[in-house]
């Protein structure tokens, strides 16, 4: 008797798949538990995996959801456990690097794919190693995005998280809910969160946020355009008053010294300096940029703008009593609490590393004293030895955040160390060198105004770049009068900023060489 084998049934149901792509700290978790929550609720068979990334913005954790109705007859599904590239239906990404790297990954599709991102940035170390500017274009992300994604939702998810005192993953969860892009009602996702429990009251504001504005940007039928990046004239349009007499009375001087076309970069370099030092200090800054404003020569305030804005740089640098002040203020504790959502009756440790070298010690020093001991080499030596190690300290306790708060409070004495005359004497070398040169060379001096950019940080990032500079200013002398003089000292800042070791500086100073 022959029997006929039937071949099993294969439900060919292809389920909703959805990968979502967060940095430690933003919810990522969260998010796809309430996807998860979601579905089952509606009567679906979710599953979900994560592979995690490497510490923070190293590497994001990608988190994979599949989800399918459930069948009458109870058989449960076989999921996938990782995304297939070409197959995956929603992408979302609490970044907007994020988006990116999804896209560079293959998982987002112009026939199937919503892609769903803050347009925040979070920078990755790569993007903070480099010497000058190494902030990724976020435009390309918006051009790949518009033509790799099915439809492309993107805004400043951030900011609303924080404005409705809750975490970016609920305002991501609102606008996959206002994206449509699953097929269950705005409702179901509200009761997703308050059956979690947690949080629920800024949850749900966060939730409707993030629904309303998708919705609001799909109706409006505009593409999503990458967010401009903020200037100091946005931050500070205006000289404004702050209620202090001294302060106000700067202020007031500002106004009728300088163009309203330069109030916004008068302010915030005002505000940088009084800051760092004190009132006396800001009209020292006022005095300084108000002498290049008897140089200019047009309309447009090109000289007074870049000294506006560097010599505020320049006298507001990183020393020792500076680090100590930052590290120890009430408002770096908020923020840090504020970044890892900790609640009020939790305690919150910051560990930091310091390393000071004996020029950081020295430069703390009255300048006489300073002197004395850079002239002992054998004693110096002898002193690195001890003070030279790396540290990991807690500035939230009373053993290192009182010997840092008594350090900070210094800067009072700042005026007398050897590392302030040093600075002074730097500074004004370099000014003068601008004015002089503004007389016959005009977009010269504005180069080599703007050539301080090289100098920043603390510590040996310093020691680099202030090197570079003064490699760079050496040239630019026997450049004035050049047509393109200062479009060669431009370059040779471009090539110090592109790399630690300073090669492609060399090489640049060796080419201005042949003709000069």
């Amino acid at each position: 008797m022959n029997i006929m084998l039937q071949p099993p049934a294969i439900d060919l149901t292809r389920p909703l798949s959805i990968a979502v792509l967060a940095m430690g700290g933003q919810g990522g978790g969260v998010l796809v538990d309430w996807i998860v929550a979601l579905a089952e609720s509606q009567n679906w068979i979710a599953q979900s995996t994560s592979v995690p990334g490497v510490a923070q913005r190293t590497g994001a954790t990608i988190y994979y959801l599949e989800m399918i109705p459930a069948r009458a007859d109870a058989a449960y599904p076989v999921l996938s456990l990782m995304p297939v590239p070409g197959e995956v239906d929603v992408v979302v990404g609490a970044e907007l690097m994020e988006a990116g790297r999804a896209i560079q990954r293959g998982l987002v599709t112009p026939d199937k794919t919503t892609l769903i991102a803050s347009s925040h940035r979070s920078f990755a170390i790569q993007e903070k190693l480099v010497p000058g500017d190494g902030i990724s274009d976020s435009s390309k992300v918006y051009e790949a995005a518009e033509a790799a994604a099915k439809r492309f939702i993107a805004f400043d998810m951030a900011v609303l998280a924080d404005s409705t005192g809750s975490a970016i993953s609920a305002v991501l969860f609102g606008a996959l809910a206002g994206s449509g892009a699953l097929p269950f009602g705005s409702e179901a996702y509200e009761a997703t969160i308050r059956a979690a429990g947690i949080g629920i009251e800024p949850s749900l504001r966060a939730f409707a946020a993030g629904f309303e504005r998708t919705q609001a940007d799909a109706a409006s039928a505009t593409p999503p355009a990458p967010p401009k990046p903020a200037s100091a004239g946005k931050l500070y349009s205006t000289l404004a008053s702050v209620g202090d007499a001294a302060f106000d009375a700067l202020v007031a001087d500002a106004r009728t010294t300088f163009p309203a076309s330069l109030h916004g970069m008068i302010a915030a370099g005002l505000r940088k300096v009084v800051d760092f030092q004190d009132v006396g200090y800001g009209r020292e800054y006022l005095d300084l940029v108000a002498g290049f404003m008897r140089l200019e020569r047009g309309s447009d305030p090109a000289l007074t703008r870049a000294a506006a804005k560097h010599v505020a740089v320049a006298m507001a640098y990183d020393d020792v009593i500076r680090v100590a002040d930052l590290k120890t203020r009430a408002s770096r504790f908020e923020r840090v609490r504020s970044e890892v959502l900790a609640k009020p009756d939790q305690l919150v440790y910051t560990t930091e590393f310091m390393h000071p070298r004996m020029e950081e010690v020295l430069g703390t020093l009255p300048a006489g004293l300073g002197l004395w001991l850079e002239g002992k080499p054998g004693l110096c030596k002898a002193l690195d030895r001890v003070v030279n190690r790396g540290r990991r300290v807690q500035t939230g306790t009373i053993r290192w955040f009182l010997p840092l708060y008594v350090l900070g409070g210094l800067k009072r004495f700042r005026r007398g160390t050897l590392r302030h005359k040093r600075e002074v004497t730097h500074r004004d070398a370099w000014l003068d060198l601008a004015r002089n040169t503004a007389a016959k060379d005009y977009e010269l001096a504005v180069a080599i105004l703007e050539a301080r950019r090289l100098v920043k940080g603390y510590s040996d990032t310093h020691a680099r770049g202030a090197s570079k500079f003064d490699r760079v200013i050496a040239v630019a002398p026997r450049l004035a009068g050049r047509a393109d003089g200062a479009q060669w000292l431009r370059r040779l800042c471009k090539a110090a900023l592109s790399d630690e070791e300073g090669k492609a500086l060399d090489g640049a100073l060796a080419t201005v060489e042949t003709f000069l």
